[in-house]
């Protein structure tokens, strides 16, 4: 059967359709729901506005960052203008793509949040009514968010390719994508993570009263941090993720196919199949009136992966042409990505073993829960890592029987079918944060107790399939970075051919410029991570010293006396001026890392710095996601009652835990997945000049 690419660009475009109809939906029901009380409506007002006053800020700030990033786009990619080769209008059109790449994630976080926030209202009034009507509005209010994203990625990919044909433009796309998300997961973690320790170190450690007590002046601060964090945050990280897989792949077949053919139209198929399972998994959601949530949200992971592995298959079939073995790496890359999500669920579910283990080691006090979860968190790596390594090398075999140039092509289609689902895997992610903001609307409103007990148990589903979603996540990031590496080196080997030098076929980890290089990117994820954590750790303290001066200073306010109200503003504003100073350092330091080292070392120095972070960055990524899950979900075992229950030694020793693992699982964690990304998508762009400008 005969095809061309332009069918393929049209079944994009429709699968984007069907998604973006549908998210419009999906936002117009949860829009619709009944209204909540005076009271929970005023707070669910001040966390919009809250989240509304941070990403505007954040976004001025980036939106300053993008526009020095494009100007030095201009003048040094792909080539520099003063070059007697270079051509003006690739420079502008890398910079358009650039700049393509920021607005559209920038736009699909704000609309994302837009949905979040009201959903949280919604779904707290819901729950007054019973769990079936609240996980489904807080479901299909994170789904907007994971449909939105997947759509706008495939959309600005396929628009991108389809206006420019240049698949060294859609590295700029990517960069453009990466480098927002590196920020505004940066951003949103320090932000996020300062209320929520903060609010809970003065709020249940020092004052011993409630998580979401409205006399707790950060509890709006640290709903506000859910949004931008968790929804906004998380959603430009995958949107990121998604991106460079296709790019990388693309990337990859474009060498392949020397041009535009049939392995650029598998990965356009795969990645508008996977749209549309997702599209079909999230209708197809539900629960009972009894039923269990986190049940609800694992086997709408499942049935997405069923459906996009039947669509595939049939495409495969129909489509001549296409690769049966391509289409086994695509499918051993999803398997191995739920398997990563069902592992990580074990460390993470509260109605497992290790959590009640880290409980009850809470009980003889605060360093045993820390020294169990740290354990505990390490012991969780092995398995995921295991996973990664498996898909690759398995996609790999597959794929290197069609010729060895086909084995990395393979890698980079088992990163596209772990990321197929994505839409799925975002709606998961990001009904956490709203039902975890309608828990604090339920007790700030004065919903009952079984309106409480309801969205606790949605909290805590949202908890469990949040470490699952970070899991996956950075799964996904791992067999993507690996491809971007093949399209590093291929971007390497076009520009060495250009100037008449050898190409690089295989990487000796014996050479001293790669070991260099290996050495100095194994470095950088740690130092990434530490300039996050203590971020949020000056920030907090901060806003620590304000929450004791109000509990001081408000007469009235630790009584809790009718008319005396905290100071939200003050908090939401320390937090968001904290972020915004804190938030471009550390992506700074990874990206003047890499041009570092391949000025010093040149291109070999700079695929074993990519290796170094590759593999250093997926360990702390796994550890510190899976450790602040443990440590969150240890907490609220405790808080249900057990080993001694609310007010307990061992309670007071799992918020210890929480909060060290909040700055983990929310900040550090899920961000050094987009700085791999980051530092990979430049190698690649700076190829050419490593190049020519080079010590070594």
């Amino acid at each position: 059967m005969t095809t061309t690419i332009t069918f393929f660009y049209l079944l994009s475009f429709f699968a984007v359709a069907i998604a973006v109809a549908f998210a419009v939906y999906l936002a117009v029901w949860v829009k619709r729901q009944p209204r909540a009380n005076d009271t929970i409506e005023s707070i669910g007002k001040l966390i919009h506005d809250g989240a509304n006053t941070f990403m505007r800020k954040e976004y001025t700030l980036l939106a300053a960052f993008a526009g020095v990033t494009s100007v030095l786009i201009f003048v040094f990619l792909p080539k520099p203008i003063w070059s007697q080769d270079a051509d003006v209008m690739k420079n502008l059109t890398m910079v358009l793509a650039y700049l393509a790449g920021t607005v559209i994630s920038a736009i699909t976080g704000k609309l994302g949040v837009y949905v979040a926030t009201i959903a949280n209202t919604k779904t707290a009034q819901a729950a007054t009514k019973g769990i079936k009507p609240a996980f489904l509005i807080g479901f299909r209010g994170g789904s907007v968010m994971g449909l939105g994203v997947v759509s706008m990625s495939l959309l600005g990919v396929a628009l991108v390719l389809m206006l420019v044909g240049d698949t060294t433009a859609l590295l700029g796309f990517s960069f453009g994508a990466s480098s927002l998300a590196l920020f505004a997961k940066a951003g949103g973690g320090i932000f996020t993570k300062t209320a929520d320790v903060s609010a809970d170190l003065v709020g249940k450690v020092e004052m011993d009263i409630p998580e979401d007590d409205p006399r707790n002046p950060a509890v709006i601060a640290d709903n506000v941090g859910d949004n931008v964090g968790d929804v906004a945050g998380m959603g430009a990280d995958l949107f990121d993720s998604n991106v460079a897989a296709m790019a990388a792949a693309l990337v990859i077949a474009s060498a392949l196919d020397k041009g535009l053919g049939i392995n650029a139209m598998m990965v356009f198929c795969y990645a508008a199949l996977g749209l549309i399972a997702s599209a079909l998994g999230i209708g197809l959601a539900k629960i009972g009136e009894h039923g269990s949530p986190t049940k609800a949200l694992n086997t709408s992971t499942y049935v997405t992966t069923g459906i996009y592995i039947v669509l595939t298959a049939l495409a495969t079939l129909i489509f001549k042409d296409f690769s049966w073995r391509i289409w086994g790496a695509s499918t051993i890359g999803l398997l191995v990505g739920v398997i990563i999500g069902i592992t990580t669920d074990y460390f993470t579910d509260d109605s497992k073993p290790i959590v009640k283990r880290v409980a009850k080691a809470s009980s003889t006090g605060p360093a045993f829960t820390i020294l169990s979860g740290v354990s505990y968190g390490f012991l969780s790596v092995l398995p995921a890592m295991i996973g990664i390594a498996v898909s690759a090398l398995a996609a790999y075999k597959l794929c290197e029987g069609m010729g060895s140039d086909y084995a990395m092509f393979g890698i980079s289609m088992a990163a596209v079918g772990m990321l197929s689902i994505v839409g799925m895997i975002i709606s998961n992610d990001a009904y956490g944060p709203i039902v975890d903001n309608a828990r604090g609307l339920a007790e700030m409103g004065d919903l009952g107790e079984e309106a409480v007990r309801i969205s606790d148990e949605l909290d805590s589903a949202g908890n469990t399939v949040k470490a699952v979603t970070k899991g996956f996540a950075i799964g996904a990031a791992g067999l993507t970075v690996i491809s971007l590496l093949g399209a590093y080196l291929s971007e390497v080997n076009e520009a060495l051919l250009s100037v008449g030098k050898e190409v690089i076929s295989v990487l000796n980890l014996t050479d001293p410029t790669v070991f260099f290089g290996m050495l100095i990117g194994a470095a950088i994820p740690a130092v990434f991570s530490a300039m996050l954590i203590l971020g949020v750790d000056r920030n907090a303290e901060r806003m620590v010293s304000e929450i004791r001066r109000q509990f001081r200073e408000i007469i009235g306010l630790r009584e809790g006396k009718a008319g005396v109200h905290a100071d939200y503003n003050a908090c939401i504003n320390i937090a968001t001026q904290g972020a915004l100073r804190e938030l471009i350092p550390a992506g700074l330091m990874a990206i003047g890392a890499t041009v570092l080292v391949g000025f010093i070392g040149g291109v070999k120095a700079v695929a074993g710095f990519l290796m170094g972070n590759i593999i250093s960055g997926l360990l702390l990524a796994l550890f510190m996601s899976n450790a602040g899950g443990l440590w969150d979900n240890a907490k609220k075992y405790v808080e249900a009652g057990n080993e001694g229950g609310k007010g307990s030694n061992a309670h007071k020793a799992a918020v210890v835990g929480d909060t060290v693992g909040d700055p983990f699982k929310d900040t550090a964690g899920p961000s050094i997945n987009t700085q791999i990304t980051v530092v990979s998508l430049v190698a690649s762009l700076l190829a050419s000049l490593f190049i020519h400008f080079s010590i070594f």
